[in-house]
């Protein structure tokens, strides 16, 4: 056994004995859900928000132990203005000076019920050790924080969370509002897009890691399970596909609303991704932003190794692509 895992592993041993142990709690996390409800479906669920609890105490043990040296992480609770309240990880540096303002990224995972997980340590500690404090929302959808977090309304739910995010952290005494960047993968690259859509001016760099930009195309070349739970899990989408709702997908489909983009974007894939192919999603994207005159540039790699998921090796291409995405962010946010 990897010895990195044993410490995580005897947490992960007390948490568990620690639920069975405890009497509900009116009022927690998953106060949506009856704790002491007898069917086996609310059953089924809790023990399955148990479990991304339970999880996610261990990647934030291993995050420490791997970075905590340099790195201080904290969860917070940001407001919404629907009055939700939503978690969020805050990286600084372990020692930060004092009265002074750090430029900020806002970081955005992909994934349909993802979370900070490993993936994101190296980009992390990356941005805190170029000068960055980082906050990275566990938007609506995103799994380990209960019930009421891990509702999914994709397009709609992440996009605002990520915004309010954003705005609470520009809101810190330790935090320049002036120098906020963004930066997602993935289903995060599609909320980032969205994002800088709607709020054009609230950021001074994006970068779109191999992100969704047509939520149409997306459905149209996913396997049928995905397509309904997608229709299934997204209020929005009101239990109908684009054939029958195609408003409620093109409203999220970002390469569609190009013209509103100000903020100046880079934008970062490669050819060989089959979850965002680069035909149907980034180079589309590309075009739209050529067309319309919008600053941006861009770093297409030749059917890098990983594919979707380049970045997350230990590889020429991803340590090339995390290089150029802060050199970019960089000539923005001057760190």
């Amino acid at each position: 056994m990897n010895t990195r895992w044993k410490p995580a592993i005897a947490a992960l041993i007390l948490a568990a004995a620690s639920a069975q142990a405890q009497e509900p709690v009116e009022g927690d996390l998953d106060k949506f859900m009856n704790r002491d409800a007898k069917d086996m479906a609310t059953r089924l669920e809790l023990i399955t928000q148990t479990l991304y609890e339970q999880q996610q105490q261990i990647i934030t043990i291993l995050f420490r132990q791997e970075h905590g040296d340099r790195v201080k992480m904290k969860e917070v609770w940001f407001p919404t203005p629907d009055k939700i309240l939503v978690p969020a990880q805050v990286f600084t540096p372990l020692k930060m000076d004092a009265g002074k303002r750090y430029p900020a990224v806002v970081m955005v995972h992909g994934g349909f019920h993802d979370h900070f997980n490993a993936a994101w340590f190296n980009k992390v500690a990356t941005a805190v050790a170029n000068g960055y404090v980082v906050i990275f929302p566990e938007y609506r959808g995103s799994r380990g924080y209960g019930a009421e977090i891990y509702r999914n309304d994709y397009g709609v739910t992440d996009t605002a969370d990520v915004i309010s995010a954003a705005r609470y952290f520009a809101a810190q005494p330790f935090v320049d509002p002036e120098r906020l960047g963004i930066f997602g993968q993935s289903r995060g690259g599609m909320v980032t897009l969205l994002v800088i859509e709607k709020e054009p001016k609230l950021f001074k760099a994006a970068v779109d890691l191999v992100g969704l930009t047509d939520f149409v195309a997306f459905m149209a070349y996913k396997p049928e399970w995905r397509r309904q739970e997608t229709v299934r899990d997204n209020p929005s989408f009101k239990g109908k596909g684009p054939d029958e709702n195609l408003a409620a997908y093109m409203a999220i489909s970002p390469v569609l609303h190009v013209d509103k983009i100000q903020t100046p974007l880079f934008v970062v894939a490669t050819t060989g991704d089959k979850i965002a192919p680069w035909e149907l999603h980034t180079g589309r994207l590309l075009d739209a932003l050529k067309a319309k005159g919008k600053v941006h540039e861009s770093k297409i790699y030749e059917n890098a190794a990983g594919g979707h998921i380049f970045t997350n090796a230990d590889s020429e291409e991803s340590r090339d692509a995390l290089k150029r995405i802060f050199e970019f962010i960089g000539r923005y946010l001057k760190p």
